[in-house]
């Protein structure tokens, strides 16, 4: 299915006057910076300016767009004069100290940190599945975490036929989610595990070249969960509008550099069968059914990597539930796109008049 979406039906919210505004990347520099320029030019956004903002070390340096080479300015609180739509993807103390800075300009935020995605005034939206909490917005929107925004996409088509009472989820994510140099690193390892060399990590807590870990999040001791799972379950939750939803998750890192899946099983109110879930994953927007079982063929980090869309399919009655009212299915989704930078445009999208 296509990542062109409709307009947000029967939301009404602040959009941005000018027909071609002046757009600003905070963060231009980084992975999701970077991917956002690409975002920007893939899908002709309809901008008048670009302006690349980053920190002072990163001032000077330049970045192709559209057949030109932009630079990098660095950032302050006068960087946001005249920007209308400001895209923040710098982590989430530089969006606390400059976020206002732009609301205060004129600028509408649309924030890629954890800073503002649980605050009760500041909507987090993923564009496929709850356009409609752009109503009211103040200025800020948050992107979400990017396992909670590739996961929503596909289990939103079915919660809304069917209403969600548990979901289960299994996470295997990419390189990208921790950055730029959690990448790098991943390379640089591979390489030095297969001339037989040893590596000393610097950017995750282990050894990553052919190896898997639990996510490097803060972990609550008394819990046992770390802090990417606890996001995740609040986000998806959020995003779904199902507050009181049983979730139970474990987040793994996985040597692979851009693209996040997830094995989810999902038990709803009542009985669905596996080929009323691939009727409505079929149709829904920026999801991509790849679910063969003649040939064993199913989402693959590897066909997910640099796809606007989230990729769904081994689907199947989960027979761990007597019930029958469960269902499995694994998703692989584009860290750096579905789950970050695309999301990101795609609600800027919905904030141009149209």
């Amino acid at each position: 299915m296509s990542t062109t979406l409709e307009p947000a039906a029967e939301a009404t919210f602040r959009q941005v006057e000018a027909a071609n505004p002046v757009v600003a990347i905070v963060g231009a520099t980084g992975a999701v910076g970077v991917e956002l320029l690409h975002c920007l030019e893939a899908r002709g956004f309809p901008l008048s300016r670009l302006k690349l903002l980053a920190s002072p070390r990163s001032a000077g340096k330049t970045l192709p767009f559209r057949s030109q080479d932009l630079v990098v300015e660095a950032l302050d609180e006068a960087s946001f004069e005249g920007v209308d739509i400001a895209l923040f993807s710098a982590g989430s103390g530089i969006s606390k100290r400059y976020a206002a800075a732009a609301v205060k300009a004129g600028a509408v935020v649309v924030d890629n940190s954890s800073a503002f995605r649980m605050d009760p005034d500041v909507p987090l939206v993923v564009p496929e599945v709850n356009a409609a909490a752009l109503a009211g917005h103040r200025g800020v929107i948050a992107n979400p975490n990017c396992v909670a925004a590739i996961a929503t996409v596909a289990l939103a088509p079915l919660h809304r036929a069917h209403p969600i009472r548990r979901l289960t989820a299994a996470t295997y994510q990419a390189a990208s989610g921790a950055g730029a140099a959690a990448m790098e690193e991943l390379r640089e390892s591979t390489a030095a595990y297969l001339r037989g060399e040893s590596f000393e990590p610097k950017v995750l807590p282990h050894p990553y070249a052919f190896n898997l870990f639990s996510h490097n999040a803060d972990m609550d001791v008394e819990t046992g969960y770390n802090g990417e799972e606890t996001k995740v379950v609040a986000e998806t939750r959020r995003i779904l509008d199902a507050q009181a939803l049983p979730i139970g998750i474990t987040c793994i890192r996985v040597p692979v550099l851009r693209a996040h899946a997830m094995a989810l099983t999902v038990e709803f109110d009542e009985v669905v069968s596996p080929e009323e879930a691939r009727a409505l994953l079929a149709k829904a927007p920026g999801l991509r059914l790849v679910d063969d079982r003649e040939k064993n063929h199913f989402p693959m980090p590897s066909e997910a990597s640099g796809a606007d869309d989230v990729l769904v399919g081994r689907i199947r009655t989960d027979i761990g539930d007597p019930s029958g009212r469960s269902l499995a299915l694994f998703v692989a989704g584009d860290q750096l796109l579905k789950g970050a930078a695309l999301n990101a445009v795609q609600i800027a999208e919905l904030l141009l008049k149209r």
